[in-house]
């Protein structure tokens, strides 16, 4: 793979990354308790990454500002490729 395309997949993965943690936080803080039902699930693995918010709204919440934070430090670090 030639480097500037390289380059640009590579971005393009951290800028799809951050629009998810950003979408992702900003339910998480606006509907903590619906957004975590809906990822409830039976497959034990992913049960376990929603699991310690269930039934705690405010540490949702918190999970969401963090993302949130975290999506906007990421994109606004991201330049185009030359």
């Amino acid at each position: 793979m030639h480097s500037t395309t390289r380059k640009l997949a590579i971005r393009r993965t951290a800028e799809m990354a951050s629009v998810f943690m950003i979408g992702d936080g900003l339910l998480g803080l606006l509907q903590p308790e619906r957004h975590v039902d809906l990822w409830r699930s039976r497959v034990t693995t992913v049960d376990a990454l929603v699991r310690p918010f269930a039934g705690h709204p405010g540490r949702r919440r918190a999970y969401g500002l963090l993302q949130l934070a975290a999506g906007i430090a990421l994109a606004s670090r991201l330049r185009p490729v030359r």
